[in-house]
């Protein structure tokens, strides 16, 4: 297949446009120039709105505290803001908008035969053999069912360490290959996990990268569609300087309540936020470490993850490899682009709050090691300005979050003080609150719009009353867990700072599960009893603040029940039986979805 992207025109040079040569430049530097001006007037009203609330009554610590707190919280709520309203103005507000941040999507879109050789990669460290084989078996039977399915050859990368899972593993797909034939099908256990799943699929590209253009790793729980494979691969092939082409990632159904209700919000926070980021970061894009395609030539050359200096968690083995990896990849002159709409890329969240909190400490201390990979010396220099902006901002979604439950601990001494102060600005510093939470909300909030704006949107979610019973549902419930996990990043940064936090990667849970309320007070104890001690001395200082304060002080003090409850599989049995908190998918099945069920393929021409 032949590019589409030709020379750029004569009487501009080559580095005035993107290395795929989908954008100029300057177009992109304006986008970004918007973004930067935008944020810094929302941070700046912030700051002002909280310095004249400072200046009542005089500047105090408390004051200086509750400061430092607006300016940690306010950049990442400003630039989900924004992203949030760029997104629902080019899906709504722009005639072709979706093109604009995916310039690549223009048409006429790259069709006809598909002749680049792929690997579809799917890694695994002591996971269910049979669940996982399930969705890499669905996935071949789709792109088989196109008439494309000889492109592609399908690998079972492990790093199993538990001697009955390898058997059970290698047991499976010996009966996997004797049914298929073992032409296409492999599998490789690498005996020692040596630098985690970037380092088993730099073997793989190593061992055998020459054989194949592109590779697309997926997850134990990841499932695409044969639709999807296809055009990303159609779009690297018309693009060579596309170096990783991301798809966007949702959820597929759910029986777990903290799952299907996890994903409903995700759904519409992902979907603006990701296409309005997309419009202004461009050729520096997302890589979230599945569901995309990569060039392995490039990959292979020069996104090889240095060591870090020191011991484990901050040194050795870069845990959040991803973001690392797309960097790189845009330092090799590489395009790095994320396909910003839905379309059959599916993944499974954690079933309960204890296995997403698990998660969640993951990749903070993975974020967290960037700090010591841009102090390793010429290596923030040899990148775009644009990626270390994103590795700063990566190290940022973490480094600020204590900056929450601080801020929440703060509110009785504040509330203290106000009220000596005669004509304290009451109403400024309930404008100031609305305003953050207003702004924490954006991102689902558009999505919602988006929904509402889209013709049969709200049909394709069971309609109005629905649709609106679970918004309601996941608002309360992304306000409780976001509680939840804020007090766990705090604590964990405590314990690095200790040298007592640990590092690895462990196998997750998939399947859903109920939580004991023992286990559930192990794991939460401290915000509940953080939660109460606020409450508590809100209610001796100005109880009617508790009311205002209970959107935020709700999930410390409740977060042993939300766990318990939420991952109660009666309760996953309810919302599946009434269809609350459901994806599309679950009105209406995908063919690899189909498939995944064990349901006859339909027989369809070639995608």
């Amino acid at each position: 297949m032949s590019s589409r992207s030709g020379p750029p025109p004569r009487h501009l040079p080559a580095d005035a446009f993107t290395p795929a040569l989908l954008q100029p430049m300057a177009a992109l530097r304006g986008r970004r120039l918007f973004m930067l001006l935008a944020n810094a007037a929302t941070l700046l009203l912030v700051l002002a709105g909280m310095a004249v609330l400072a200046a009542a009554g005089g500047f105090t610590v408390v004051d200086g505290l509750l400061l430092l707190c607006a300016l940690a919280i306010t950049p990442w709520n400003s630039i989900g803001l924004w992203n949030a309203l760029a997104g629902l103005w080019l899906l709504h507000g722009r005639r072709r908008g979706v093109e604009a941040a995916a310039p690549f999507l223009a048409p006429p879109l790259p069709d006809g035969p598909v002749t680049a050789r792929t690997a579809i990669l799917l890694t695994v460290r002591n996971e269910a053999p049979a669940r996982a084989l399930a969705r890499l078996k669905a996935v071949k039977a789709d792109l088989d069912a196109s008439g494309h399915g000889a492109a592609f050859d399908f690998h079972v990368l492990s790093d199993t360490s538990r001697p009955e899972i390898a058997a059970a593993e290698e047991a499976a797909v010996a009966e996997w290959q004797r049914e298929e034939g073992a032409h296409r099908i492999f599998y490789r256990r690498r005996a020692l996990n040596t630098d985690f799943k970037a380092g088993n699929v730099r073997d793989f590209c190593v061992a055998a990268g020459d054989r194949y253009d592109f590779m697309l790793p997926l997850d134990a729980d990841s499932l695409m569609g044969a639709k999807t494979i296809l055009l990303l691969v159609r779009l690297m092939a018309a693009h060579p300087r596309l170096g990783i082409l991301q798809s966007l990632v949702v959820g597929l159904p759910a029986q777990s309540a903290f799952a299907r209700i996890f994903q409903f919000g995700m759904r519409h926070g992902m979907r603006c936020y990701t296409l309005g980021a997309s419009w202004w970061a461009g050729e520096c894009g997302p890589f979230w470490g599945h569901n995309a395609l990569i060039r392995i030539a490039p990959f292979r050359a020069a996104c090889h993850l240095p060591h870090l200096p020191g011991t484990p968690p901050m040194g050795g083995p870069i845990l959040s490899h991803d973001q690392v990896e797309a960097v790189l990849m845009r330092r090799a002159g590489f395009e790095v682009r994320v396909l910003p709409v839905e379309s059959e890329s599916y993944e499974e969240n954690p079933p309960a709050a204890t296995d997403f909190v698990t998660r969640d400490l993951r990749w903070c201390l993975g974020n967290l090691q960037y700090l010591r990979l841009l102090a390793q010396p010429g290596f923030a220099a040899s990148l775009r300005p644009m990626s270390r902006f994103q590795l700063v901002w990566a190290i940022l979604m973490f480094v600020t979050v204590p900056a929450h439950p601080l801020l929440v601990g703060l509110l009785p001494f504040a509330a203290l003080e106000a009220a000596g102060v005669e004509d304290y600005p009451a109403g400024l510093a309930l404008a100031l609150y609305g305003g953050l939470l207003l702004m924490a909300l954006a991102p689902k909030l558009a999505g919602v719009a988006d929904v509402a704006l889209t013709p049969r949107g709200i049909a394709r979610y069971g309609g109005a009353g629905r649709f609106a019973v679970s918004v309601m549902v996941e608002l309360a419930f992304s306000f409780l867990l976001s509680a939840i996990t804020a007090m766990a990043v705090t604590l964990e940064m405590g314990r690095l700072l200790l040298r007592r936090a640990q590092s690895g990667w462990r196998a997750q849970a998939r399947d859903g599960h109920g939580v004991s309320w023992s286990a559930a007070a192990r794991a939460f104890r401290a915000q509940t009893l953080f939660g109460l001690a606020v409450t508590a001395g809100l209610l001796a200082v100005a109880p009617v603040l508790v009311l205002w304060a209970a959107p935020v002080l709700a999930g410390y003090v409740l977060a042993i029940p939300f766990t318990v409850v939420t991952a109660d599989p009666r309760l996953g049995r309810i919302l599946a039986r009434l269809k609350l908190c459901a994806v599309p998918e679950e009105f209406a099945a995908t063919e690899v979805q189909r498939l995944l069920k064990g349901e006859a393929p339909a027989l369809r021409r070639a995608a």
